[in-house]
């Protein structure tokens, strides 16, 4: 369930805050429920990037484990 939350921030900050969270792709109110979640100990809100998300899955999660056909042989050659 959401509330709404009246805060009163200094122009600036606010406007470099909404900055940072266009270059994020998130909401300023996003931003502010995570950060609050964060400094009372509640991670659960906190959300998996677009990036992270797209490289899940991509290497094998065995240790040490690199198959010579795959994608992780492929860069084990290219960068040895």
């Amino acid at each position: 369930m959401n509330t709404k939350l009246t805060l009163s921030i200094n122009k600036t900050i606010t406007e470099r805050a909404k900055k940072y969270a266009r270059k994020k792709k998130t909401s300023l109110s996003k931003l502010v429920e995570n950060q609050l979640a964060k400094l009372t100990g509640d991670n659960s809100t906190e959300e998996i990037s677009p990036l992270v998300k797209g490289l899940s899955g991509v290497v094998s999660e065995k240790a040490g484990t690199i198959s010579p056909n795959g994608y992780a042989g492929f860069l084990k050659k290219k960068y040895k």
